[in-house]
């Protein structure tokens, strides 16, 4: 098995964190979506990471549709309920946690062109995004639907998206006022595959 991605995206993270709690073995094939000779291209046509290729050559791209994949091959420990209707409430969770990664990475491409270029309008509203994205993680914990002590791909998204504000420091006061949002990353940030997955300092 393949993982096709780049060390730095937090949506490559949250697939070789799962592979690794779930102790399958995986090569990772480290291509930069933004060169100009895209690699990943030849994976998925629109030429973004992750995808994963498995020992049959069968490709798949998305990480929630990878992360569904990994999850049907039936191996401990599960990342969904077993319960329909609670499982799309998890799948809901790391929607909300993929699209504040999305509005981490276009905040970061966005403070990447000159500064007479920036948008001072894009980058507020993608700040607003990430406030209330993780305004809304945090009432989940408060609520119980999500608990700070478990691991499934919520909480693992969740963790990946946070990981990604540390490291690109987008949204630097994103802890103030979040005390439970605190206490499940660093449980999460604790446990070895997310050690090993650590994105390398610029």
């Amino acid at each position: 098995m393949k993982l096709i991605g780049s060390y730095t995206s937090p949506f490559v993270r949250k697939i070789s964190v799962i592979l690794l709690e779930k102790g399958i073995t995986f090569e990772f094939v480290n291509e930069q979506p933004y060169n100009a000779i895209n690699g990943v291209a030849h994976y998925n046509p629109l030429g973004k990471v992750p995808a994963l290729v498995t020992d049959e050559g069968e490709v798949w791209y998305d990480s929630p549709i990878i992360a569904e994949y990994i999850d049907l091959l039936g191996i401990a420990p599960a990342m969904l309920p077993a319960d329909p209707k609670a499982a799309l409430k998890i799948r809901q969770i790391e929607a909300l946690a993929d699209g504040i990664m999305d509005a981490a990475l276009v905040s970061v491409r966005e403070q990447a062109r000159p500064v007479a270029q920036q948008s001072e309008t894009e980058l507020l509203r993608q700040r607003e995004k990430i406030n209330r994205g993780l305004d809304t993680l945090e009432s989940y914990i408060n609520e119980g639907a999500l608990r700070i002590d478990e691991m499934n791909l919520a909480t693992i998204a969740i963790a990946c998206a946070i990981s990604y504000l540390n490291f690109r420091r987008v949204s630097p006061g994103w802890c103030v006022e979040r005390p439970q949002l605190v206490k499940m990353v660093e449980n999460l940030f604790q446990r070895e595959s997310f050690a090993r997955t650590e994105p390398p300092k610029d």
